[in-house]
């Protein structure tokens, strides 16, 4: 009988998976925070002159937006969870009903990798030898044993990266003399978004130019849409 080491590791630090993933709840959390905000209070300056409920109205909806974010980043990083948890559990039943099948598995990434069929198979022995369950998930999954995707970490940089967002449109609507305040604000929210199009892009490995110019591009509809409903409602 085979020993198959398929002992717990120990707490390790974040992959870089993982730091990309709370990275990117940050952008897009920013990107939700920043439209959303803009939406309600180009809706309410159109149909009110009032500053204070304008304020009130963008403060409140840069609150629910926040939290909405962040709840549902965790649920979605949860669900990733659990299913990686249920791959893991399931490859550890496999390895103890059918070793060979497994073994096979990791020999074959190597073959199709064009490693020959006899040094595949020394290579899969000698790594299955070492850590069995961690090499078959790192094969088969492109997994980290001990490596999930932290649901915690992913709703706190949405929240934090969304109430931050929103800031910039609210700043700017609030703050600013009335005459300059809708110049301003669309100014604050074409920078805002072409700043989380450009990081996206550079997280996402993705073309920087095209993804600023959809994000303002999105911005500005965003924008005219809102104002539009703020015409209608006045």
């Amino acid at each position: 009988m085979k020993s198959i080491s398929m002992s717990k590791p120990k707490k390790q630090k974040q992959t870089m998976a993982e730091r990309s993933n709370t990275l990117r709840a940050g952008v897009l959390g920013s990107n939700d925070g920043i439209l959303t905000v803009v939406g309600v209070l180009f809706s309410v300056a159109v149909a009110t002159t009032n500053q204070f409920t304008i304020f009130i109205a963008g403060l409140s909806d840069l609150i629910a937006c926040a939290f909405s974010m962040a709840s549902g980043e965790y649920a979605s990083v949860s669900s990733q969870k659990d299913t990686e948890k249920a791959v893991v559990e399931k490859e550890r039943v496999l390895l103890k009903q059918d070793f060979q099948s497994e073994l096979d598995a990791v020999a074959n990434y190597y073959i199709d990798r064009g490693v020959t069929s006899a040094t595949s198979y020394d290579i899969a022995n000698e790594l299955m030898k070492k850590d069995a369950l961690g090499t078959v998930i790192r094969v088969k999954y492109d997994l980290e044993l001990g490596h999930y995707m932290s649901p915690w970490n992913a709703a706190f940089s949405s929240l934090v990266a969304a109430s931050a967002g929103g800031i910039f449109p609210l700043a700017a609507m609030s703050l600013l003399p009335v005459s300059l305040q809708w110049q301003g604000t669309i100014l604050a929210v074409i920078a805002s978004v072409a700043l989380t199009g450009y990081l996206s892009a550079k997280l996402g490995d993705g073309l920087v130019k095209v993804a600023i110019y959809r994000n303002i591009i999105v911005g500005i509809i965003t924008m005219i849409i809102h104002y539009s409903v703020g015409i209608l409602l006045k």
